[in-house]
């Protein structure tokens, strides 16, 4: 039986406002992203790749195309009904953390579950995991503004994946890191990748990133120029 990609999109197109200005920021997109694969969306700004995020990750939608995320066609589906596959399939990392200042690790962690109404018992168990997951077990009761820039990262991973996602959406999750943190972020990534089957897709300039995907897709001008393996692309770069 033939796997069913995890991610269709269709001739997807999106155009934003400029005044009286239809500017385009993504135009045709066709691509698929099957289970378990780890892609880079690679391009400079302004190519559309945080647009493309943004669609997939149901923040907002396409003016023409379609877009199915784990069955579900999103396009058909108003923005405001969802929220529920938001918050049963996706996970989302950014660049900026974006904890909440006035709680603790593991309180951050939590949240998208009590969001969800998980039980207590359920909420303790699996938010326990995921800090010793990520190696943060001794900071759990500190807050953000305690720990350093890596070990945020890693409470925004954890927080990403307390909801056992289909799918990991991540904006530049290195970008405010320097190269070593960097780099132990991007193995753990890697790693969670491998051993749980988790789907990531990164928007990313880091070619330290772009080196661990296992596709690169390239976006230029809101248009994909390239979409392959990513050893193909990097050989072809040297």
């Amino acid at each position: 039986m033939t796997q069913q990609p995890l991610v269709h999109l269709t001739g997807v197109t999106r155009n934003y406002r400029l005044g009286s200005v239809s500017v385009p920021a993504l135009t045709g997109i066709s691509i698929d992203i099957d289970p378990g694969e780890l892609v880079a969306l690679a391009g400079p700004s302004g190519s559309g790749k945080t647009t493309l995020l943004n669609l997939i990750g149901c923040i907002d939608k396409p003016d023409s195309g379609r877009i199915v995320i784990d069955g579900v066609d999103i396009t058909a589906v108003p923005l405001n009904r969802l929220a529920a596959l938001r918050r049963s399939t996706l996970g989302f990392i950014f660049q900026t953390f974006n904890l909440l200042p006035v709680l603790t690790a593991r309180e951050n962690v939590e949240v998208p579950l009590l969001l969800m109404g998980v039980p207590r018992k359920d909420r303790d168990e699996r938010t326990s995991l995921w800090l010793r997951q990520v190696g943060l077990e001794t900071q759990a009761g500190q807050r953000p503004d305690q720990l350093s820039g890596g070990q945020r990262q890693r409470v925004a991973i954890a927080r990403a994946m307390v909801t056992r996602p289909k799918l990991v959406l991540a904006d530049e999750p290195t970008a405010n890191l320097d190269s070593d943190t960097a780099g132990r972020i991007l193995d753990l990534l890697a790693d969670i990748n491998g051993r749980t089957g988790c789907t990531f897709v990164f928007a990313t300039h880091d070619p330290a990133l772009m080196a661990r995907a296992g596709r690169i897709i390239h976006l230029r001008d809101g248009q994909v120029v390239t979409n392959h393996p990513a050893e193909r692309q990097l050989a072809a770069a040297v």
